[in-house]
């Protein structure tokens, strides 16, 4: 069942791409929302079928690959990877859905964009560290190509920034997976195998491999300071793009986080603990006043990324029943906004052909301006700030109860960085869509409602777990639950009620 989603896309990715150019040169975009329509639907069966009481992986898959190496085919889905495999469908669907029908290159164009969902889906997926790496590794080529081709005047510039970078972080994962497979005695990648034998390394050496993890999985984050290639990759990148990028690709950072770090070395994570949450908030705060100095949207909106992944590191660092669920809530919900504000601006800059606060003015106009999309940037704006009755609220409420306990300093601090984001949001809105429309961009093109569809969609969801978070809380509760035993506040003898 699992296979479906890595298989599919890799398969339709080869008819795409190396079937005739008469065949497929116009129907290269309808097959591939096809399908990747299809994959958000197969991603809600298995979602339907998930039950979230279950301690163990589900829906599981093990095959021997390699034996030499100790590499298995191993799959499955617990409630850390559920929620994300969902995102990761749906956003690709929408990805596709808003790439320009008069696209250049269109048959390589969705074919990266297929090879790029086979590998972030496998990545969740994946329950051996090398296959995990495997799949880590195969979703680069495909987004430096859709930077480096379809993106702006500095894509070059741009999209080698992102390779260097994340290039680095792909090493790091295999050094530190091979480093733990050899100290450890381990014959074999398994993830449950390596886990039970990570455990017994001295505290010494699960720090040095720990160590290598946090930068590794803080690069993909990004965390300060290695987040400097994201405002770039954004700014040059297009749209869809963009919305693929901070909606799920980062989420790779963050899920490997907990994933390969906290759930591998709890002893060592215990100890770096208070760091990391200090880490958070380094991140959180210069991520936000580098957001309020922007004058480009899609700069700000990156920026603001950085600080927003800051909590999730705060969550995971405080490791409580509480945190940990809202770290996983906290993914989902920065993925929905975040695609949210990249597709509205992409809007704004198709209509006006500007992203700069200094040209654009009074976008609220309902004449002549841009009305439903600036009504729908003031939702994500308030989504984001951390409005109640948004997903955003209640995830940032709950890693902010869930860390305060073990670490309350630094809760307090990152919580300047909810301020921060409405000052920096009200001077997007404030120089953007409010006054008198700018006379360089009067007579605006219209606004469609095949183009407003993906705004509605996110918007929905965006209120709607806003309203009832339960269901997201839910998914993750058990496995989130499993790992607390482990977690850096059980060592501190401190307990929080869930």
């Amino acid at each position: 069942m699992l296979s479906i989603l890595i298989l599919v896309p890799l398969l339709t990715a080869l008819v795409v791409g190396f079937l005739p150019a008469r065949l497929m040169a116009k129907g290269a975009r309808q097959v591939t929302l096809i399908v990747a329509s299809g994959l958000f639907i197969w991603s809600l069966v298995l979602l339907a079928q998930f039950n979230p009481g279950e301690m163990n992986l589900q829906f599981q898959e093990n095959w021997s690959w390699i034996e030499s190496i100790g590499l298995t085919y191993s799959l499955g889905i617990d409630g850390l990877s559920m929620p994300l495999l969902v995102l990761n469908g749906l956003l690709t669907a929408m990805a596709v859905y808003c790439t320009d029908e008069d696209l250049e290159r269109p048959r390589f164009y969705y074919t990266l964009i297929l090879l790029l969902n086979a590998g972030v889906a496998g990545a969740f997926l994946a329950q051996d560290l090398l296959l995990f790496f495997l799949f880590y590794e195969l979703e680069l080529i495909p987004l430096y190509l859709l930077i480096a081709i379809w993106g702006g005047k500095r894509r070059g510039y741009a999209a080698t920034k992102f390779l260097l970078y994340t290039a680095a972080s792909g090493a790091l994962v295999l050094a530190v997976f091979l480093g733990l497979v050899f100290l450890s005695g381990a014959n074999t990648f398994a993830y449950s195998n390596v886990q039970n034998l990570a455990s017994l390394l001295p505290v010494g050496r699960q720090l040095l491999l720990l160590g290598g993890i946090l930068i590794a999985f803080g690069i993909k984050i990004p965390l300060v300071p290695f987040h400097t290639w994201l405002p770039d990759a954004h700014v040059e990148a297009s749209t869809p793009i963009s919305m693929l990028l901070a909606g799920v690709l980062l989420k790779l950072g963050t899920y490997g986080l907990l994933r390969f770090g906290l759930g591998l070395f709890p002893e060592a994570w215990t100890v770096v603990a208070p760091w990391l949450a200090t880490w958070a908030v380094v991140s959180v705060l210069y991520g936000a006043f580098n957001a309020i100095a922007q004058r480009d949207m899609k700069k700000m909106v990156a920026f603001s990324s950085v600080a927003h992944m800051g909590y999730i590191l705060l969550a995971a660092a405080a490791g409580t029943s509480i945190s940990l669920v809202a770290a996983v809530m906290q993914m989902v919900s920065h993925g929905l906004i975040s695609a949210l504000l990249f597709f509205l601006v992409g809007v704004v800059y198709k209509k006006t052909g500007s992203r700069d606060l200094d040209v654009l003015n009074g976008l609220l106009n309902r004449e002549r301006g841009l009305p439903l999309i600036g009504s729908f940037m003031v939702l994500a704006v308030m989504a984001s700030a951390g409005i109640p009755g948004m997903v955003g609220f209640i995830s940032e409420f709950l890693v902010f109860r869930g860390s305060f306990p073990a670490f309350p300093v630094q809760t307090l601090l990152c919580m300047i960085g909810t301020v921060l984001t409405a000052v920096y949001f009200l001077i997007l809105l404030d120089r953007t869509f409010f006054g008198r429309l700018s006379a360089q961009v009067i007579d605006l093109p219209r606004v469609y409602w095949s183009e407003r569809i993906p705004a509605i969609v996110l918007a929905v969801l965006i209120v709607i777990f806003g309203i009832q978070p339960g269901w997201l809380v839910r998914l993750s509760e058990t496995t989130t639950a499993t790992m607390v035993t482990n977690s850096p506040t059980m060592a501190l003898g401190v307990e929080v009620s869930r």
